[in-house]
């Protein structure tokens, strides 16, 4: 059986040693190709207006919009150490992202700005999934696509210390955990889809995570 959602935080990282230490993981995660990169491409993400929600250092985005070459993209971080750390690696990828500081539950865009919106491993921060989802809505364009990826908590005991005894810097092996207590299984998350305006989207699980895409109807 598994255990109940234990929640973790809807305030990011908000130190700016944490912040630096989190983004040591998160370039290592890049290189291992754990970043859900290949999941948003293959939903059918693939350039115009891109919006990514919760990019912490922005590795992800980076990596995706290296691939793509979207017309514009554009980070929604709730945290401003990580966007001063998100910017400078944008910087460095040579590519000009934009990071707005802003929470996923009231984004601050106008309606049908972007053509695909992604996430990956904020999801388990939102404190409130079904407005967050409505909001992807809204801002999508008809047509948009979104791609969000995230843990899942049920991945039982030897994946989940399999991972643990892997994570680098071992600072982030606490808060590895925290954050898996605090994911969503694939019913709970269908089941919240549902509820939103996104609700012809589909929940995949995979090996270690979620995967919830489709498009704006």
């Amino acid at each position: 059986m598994t255990a109940a959602r234990i929640i973790e935080t809807n305030e990011g990282i908000q130190s700016e040693v944490t912040a630096e230490i989190f983004d040591e993981f998160a370039k290592g995660m890049r290189d291992k190709g754990w970043n859900g990169v290949a999941e948003m491409m293959a939903s059918g993400i693939n350039g115009g207006d891109i919006l990514e929600i919760g990019p912490g250092p922005g590795y992800v985005g980076l990596e995706l919009a290296k691939q793509v070459n979207p017309r514009s993209f554009t980070g929604c971080e709730i945290s401003p150490a990580m966007i001063r750390i998100a910017e400078k690696n944008a910087r460095e990828y040579g590519i000009p992202a934009r990071y707005v500081q802003g929470n996923g539950m009231n984004m601050p865009f106008e309606d049908d700005t972007f053509d695909g919106v992604v996430s990956n491993g904020s999801l388990h921060e939102w404190e409130n999934p079904v407005q967050v989802f409505n909001e992807i809505y809204r801002v999508l364009r008809m047509g948009g696509r979104y791609c969000i990826t995230d843990m899942r908590r049920d991945i039982g005991f030897l994946k989940k210390y399999m991972i643990y005894f892997s994570t680098k810097p071992k600072e982030i092996r606490p808060g590895f955990l925290s954050s898996l207590y605090a994911s969503y299984t694939q019913e709970e998350m269908q089941k919240l889809l549902n509820s939103s305006r996104l609700k012809g989207g589909v929940v995949v699980k995979d090996f270690m995570g979620l995967s919830i895409t489709g498009e704006k109807h």
